[in-house]
């Protein structure tokens, strides 16, 4: 009996190190957070601030990994392949959770079957930005545009961008407009030929544009949110311009490959909540012209992804968008 009593104990103490190891805090270990964008981008610079602040909460550090390419879809594929494990995130933007799906023939991933949703950092409005010699409202620009169909022209950072798009979804939200598409390779030689007057408008991130239009070299007619800019109260809304219900924007995310347990999500969710109530890292979003979001959740996050989709893809499919 005593030998038995012994054995027994024996077994139960060679348990111990892995019953230990299964019940050990999570995270362990270093982080990935990858950036499906080059480094420097706007999506980057705020994905960088996150993984800051998200290490300093969880006690581990979180790197960013920059996999750019094909609209956002290598970072995206690398992220929905990973182990769900909780050391790898996805810091989505609007091109791989709300254009893509709808935009590829034959898309990489499915942006809501492949990923685990976690939480919402921002979003980053547009803005309509035209030359200055340009009427000085909405409805002026609209109705010049109106009366001489196909004189004028807007541009964009390259077809089937969230730039793009936002121009397709204004044109179609003022009852239609023929005006030119002039595509570009990326928003800023797009913005020098709005500043040249070689094409007469575009929608632009409100960060690119805000200190060419304090500086005359171009005007910012309305800003595509719900409620005005703390960085530019005197710039109206596009609802108030006239454009009721006109949004757009681009956004970040915080996502895991499908399958996440649930304390990693757990751990995540609250961790993204602290971050968005930091009031450094509120300060750093505004003054970028971001929109904090303060109101993060899995649950929230994930209807936000859905709502975009299908917010996003009739617009797609109007615009003739079709990437192989």
């Amino acid at each position: 009996m005593k030998r038995r009593h012994l054995l027994a104990a024996g077994l139960g103490s060679l348990a111990a190190p892995g019953l230990v190891r299964a019940q050990a805090k999570y995270p362990e270990r270093t982080m990935r957070l990858v950036v499906p964008f080059a480094p420097a981008g706007p999506t980057d610079i705020i994905g960088r601030k996150a993984a800051e602040k998200l290490s300093g909460i969880l006690g581990q550090t979180m790197i960013v990994e920059n996999k750019a390419g094909a609209a956002g879809s290598i970072g995206a594929v690398e992220v929905k392949n990973a182990k769900p494990d909780g050391y790898t995130f996805l810091f989505a933007p609007s091109s791989t959770h709300a254009i893509n799906p709808t935009a590829f023939v034959h898309p990489a991933y499915d942006a809501v079957k492949d990923f685990t949703p976690i939480s919402s950092v921002c979003v980053n409005p547009l803005v309509l930005v035209t030359h200055p010699s340009m009427p000085d409202s909405v409805s002026g620009l609209v109705e010049l545009m109106k009366k001489n169909p196909g004189k004028y022209s807007y541009g964009s950072s390259g077809t089937g961008s969230i730039i793009h798009l936002a121009g397709e979804y204004f044109k179609k939200e003022v009852g239609g407009m023929d005006v030119v598409h002039v595509p570009y390779k990326g928003s800023g030689p797009a913005l020098q030929d709005v500043m040249a007057n070689n094409i007469q408008w575009m929608m632009e991130t409100f960060s690119t544009t805000l200190q060419q239009h304090r500086a005359g070299k171009v005007r910012i007619l309305a800003y595509a949110h719900a409620q005005r800019a703390p960085i530019a109260p005197e710039i109206p809304t596009m609802s108030e311009a006239g454009v009721k219900g006109y949004e757009a924007y681009t956004f970040n995310l915080i996502l895991g490959p499908a399958g996440l347990p649930k304390n990693v999500v757990d751990t995540i969710d609250q961790a993204s909540r602290k971050l968005m109530a930091d009031p450094e890292m509120i300060k750093f979003l505004e003054s970028i012209a971001a929109v904090p979001t303060t109101d993060t959740t899995p649950e929230r996050t994930a209807k936000f992804i859905n709502d975009e989709i299908a917010k996003w893809a009739p617009v797609i499919r109007a615009a003739g968008v079709r990437i192989e």
